[in-house]
């Protein structure tokens, strides 16, 4: 055998080696993402079933005959065994279906799907002003470590722990909108813009720009700048606090003292080679506060009255609507499923240790 051919024989096995640990990590993702998907339809199932609230009387009212009610017990599945319950409803889920709302008394799907960008919209803005901000204010605080911007960072990371959310949604609109008229009050647009631009990607500002709408672009970036803003205080803090804490770890490295030995200017070795080195965690940090404030802006669309998922689930739970409170759930639990399976691959591309 020609020295020529053993090394295309072994070039042709490895690239076969990788074909196979590349089909099995792709098994090994799609079995953990159905096993949690599962899960959650299941958690989010058995809890519906477990709330003291009748769907029958929900849907008929307290008055009903005794006839009424079976019958509708009987149309809804509900006199199977749970675990038949169960396969159905996934079964259903599986083919988009989520049932119907009591509440508006369309398909949980479309009501979904007519909420679910303006929390999109909200938490994006939210992440983008957190990470613009937080990240350089961790960076700063980490290489300034116990001066006045470590301390400055420090006290907004208590804050952002330890101030109510709704205390501060209501200050920012006494303040700002109230008494300085800085922003516009609740709601996501004034209603005389309301429906001139049309929907496309679901945000807003980015449609009213699209369409060259500037007047709509003010009036919806006026709604938008107070809540955004106080969301972002809590991703400002959290990133920061992150931030610092990653910083001070690799400041502390020997390769950074021996980087400054050699004379490298100190913003190389701050943003080249200390924040290189956690710039993939540190996504991993950015993902989790992005799927954070996904699911957790139901106190702020609520005081500020935003039209999103937090205000639809909100207003299901107070009518006892379980198919919204159910489709509302499973898809903030779906949505952070993804988030954090999309930054598990990144967390592979980005860092070949992962791999």
């Amino acid at each position: 055998m020609s020295t020529v051919t053993f090394i295309d024989r072994m070039r042709a096995a490895s690239a076969r080696r990788g074909g196979v640990r590349i089909a099995l990590a792709l098994a090994r993702w799609i079995a953990m993402l159905v096993i949690t998907f599962t899960g959650l339809l299941a958690i989010t199932f058995f809890i519906g079933r477990k709330i003291p609230i009748d769907p029958v009387l929900a849907i008929l009212g307290d008055r009903a005959s005794a006839s009424a009610y079976a019958a509708a017990r009987l149309r809804l599945g509900l006199d199977k065994p749970l675990i038949d319950q169960f396969l159905i409803y996934a079964r259903d889920v599986l083919h988009g279906n989520l049932g119907i709302s009591l509440l508006t008394a369309n398909p949980v799907i479309d009501d979904v799907r007519r909420v679910f960008p303006a929390t999109l919209e909200l938490a994006t803005l939210s992440t983008f002003i957190g990470v613009t901000i937080g990240v350089p204010l961790g960076v700063a605080a980490a290489v300034r470590h116990n001066r006045i911007v470590d301390h400055v960072a420090r006290v907004i990371g208590l804050a952002g722990s330890s101030v109510p959310v709704f205390w501060l949604a209501l200050m920012g609109l006494l303040l700002f909108y109230a008494r300085l008229h800085w922003v516009s009050g609740p709601g996501r647009i004034d209603p005389l813009y309301d429906g001139m631009v049309d929907t496309r990607t679901g945000s807003l500002l980015i449609d009213s720009l699209i369409a060259g709408e500037w007047d709509v672009f003010e009036n919806a970036f006026s709604h938008i700048a107070l809540p955004a803003s106080v969301l972002a205080f809590y991703s400002i803090a959290y990133l920061s606090r992150m931030t610092r804490s990653f910083m001070l770890e690799q400041l502390s490295q020997e390769y950074v003292t021996t980087a400054r030995a050699k004379g490298l200017p100190e913003r190389r070795v701050i943003w080249r080679h200390a924040f290189g080195n956690i710039a993939v965690p540190l996504l991993t940090v950015i993902a989790l506060a992005y799927s954070y404030l996904l699911e957790g802006s139901v106190l702020t669309e609520i005081v500020f009255a935003w039209p999103g998922i937090g205000s639809y689930l909100t207003g299901a739970l107070l009518n006892a609507d379980m198919n919204a409170v159910l489709g509302s759930t499973l898809v903030i639990g779906a949505t952070f499923i993804a988030l954090n399976l999309l930054t598990d691959a990144l967390y592979r591309v980005f860092d070949p240790r992962a791999r």
